[in-house]
């Protein structure tokens, strides 16, 4: 792709993939307070925000979409989309601010458990290497882990091992199988600082799981992934006691093999059968909860 600079004209359109963590476990934490994970982090093909970004007089940034309306006046003056765009700039070594457009159609729900503003702001950062060059690969890294822990996993936005802080990712083969899956949002939004404050009234670890290497049946990941857990569940649902709803609802649709939370919260996820039980699940769902956010997705 060319850059900017060489004279790329026109909008660029990138999607931001939603996030599932489909276990979280917690395994220890650090001296300066962050908690150490070991998770499976995939992405949903369609379900997502989409950022479109081009060449103006001066640095602007957008909101809109159906989602817009959640944020706050502080969230939106501290969007990690302009602070990844400001961040990239700056390490480049350039002064100010890029000249470009940047506008985000906030598609996700907010501060629900899948990594909407993380993807957005890998996004980001993956098309600011296309329009003005890349940044040495630990310059990248660090960036990206310093808008957010999950941002580095997001920058790939594959199925990957995710443990350490978030920093250390590692790829799934490309022979995982994917699952598919409908995410349900109960119109709450969770605050993950809060939840985890919540969880160090009940602490305690566990050590990193054996993970299954080259297994390509999805029947084994299903039962793989039943065995597991999210370390977070308990806390989140004290905090926001829809999600046992939530989750109550999913595992009593026709097919469904497993529900969880995703990440920490309120978001949830129901693994299906098939595609064609995860669009009667959903449905189902949306006519009898008509405030719930619903969406139905393959997880690559």
């Amino acid at each position: 792709m060319a850059g900017l600079d060489g004279g790329q004209a026109g909008p660029l359109h990138v999607f931001a993939p939603a996030k599932v963590n489909l276990y979280l476990h917690l395994t220890g934490r650090r001296p300066d307070g962050y908690h150490l994970l070991d998770s499976l982090f995939v992405f949903a093909r369609d379900l997502g925000d989409a950022l479109t970004i081009e060449p103006a007089p001066r640095f602007r940034f957008e909101l809109t979409g159906p989602q817009s309306g959640a944020l706050t006046d502080e969230q939106l003056g501290d969007n990690l989309v302009a602070r990844a765009a400001l961040g990239y700039w700056r390490a480049l070594g350039r002064e100010g601010a890029p000249p470009l457009h940047l506008r985000l159609d906030k598609r996700l729900p907010v501060a629900a458990g899948l990594g909407g503003g993380s993807s957005d702001a890998a996004a980001c950062l993956r098309s600011m290497a296309g329009l003005y060059g890349p940044l040495p690969a630990d310059a990248l890294q660090a960036l990206a882990l310093s808008l957010g822990a999950d941002v580095p996993a997001c920058l790939t936005a594959r199925a990957q091992w995710v443990s350490g802080i978030g920093e250390i990712c590692e790829p799934l083969p490309a022979s995982w199988p994917g699952l598919t899956a409908v995410l349900v949002q109960p119109a709450q939004a969770l605050s993950t600082p809060a939840v985890f404050q919540a969880r160090r009234q009940h602490q305690g670890v566990r050590d990193p799981v054996l993970r299954p290497q080259a297994e390509t049946d999805p029947e084994a990941w299903l039962a793989w992934l039943a065995e597991q857990g999210n370390d977070l569940q308990e806390a989140a649902n004290r905090l926001e006691p829809s999600i046992a709803k939530v989750l109550e609802a999913l595992s009593a649709q026709s097919g469904c093999r497993l529900a969880r939370l995703s990440g920490s919260g309120a978001s949830c996820f129901g693994l299906f059968e098939d595609e064609d039980h995860c669009q009667e699940a959903s449905r189902a769902l949306k006519a009898r909860f008509a405030h719930w956010w619903v969406g139905v997705t393959r997880l690559m």
